[in-house]
């Protein structure tokens, strides 16, 4: 047993082999982690697009009125709605800002 734990003590043939997984590993996660950095900027440009589709729909509507000649001479009025430009309907709207402080005073 003793012969064992002395052979086993001065064995360092795993050691290259650990060292080289572990210089692997991080040039794999850093890779990663660039890679969908820039998958992340990509979604957020394409989400941005989609929401920009949404808001450039017009929803405006118009409808006119009716009324009939028969006893009661009912009558109905028309409606109309106009879609006026939104805040953030433009293209590239979503843009970072720097992180503001909190203000002083009551926050609610």
């Amino acid at each position: 047993m003793k012969n064992l734990c002395t052979r086993f003590y001065n064995d360092e043939a795993g050691f290259v082999v650990s060292a080289e997984l572990i210089l692997v590993s991080t040039i794999t996660v850093l890779a990663l982690v660039c890679g969908l950095s820039e998958v992340a900027y990509g979604i957020n440009g394409e989400l941005e697009d989609v929401g920009a589709a949404f808001g450039s729909l017009n929803q405006s509507f118009c409808f006119s009125g009716f009324s009939t000649c028969g006893c009661k001479n009912n009558k109905s009025s028309g409606s109309c709605f106009t879609d006026h430009t939104d805040l953030c309907d433009g293209q590239n709207d979503i843009q970072s800002m720097a992180p503001t402080g909190e203000q002083g005073g009551n926050n609610w």
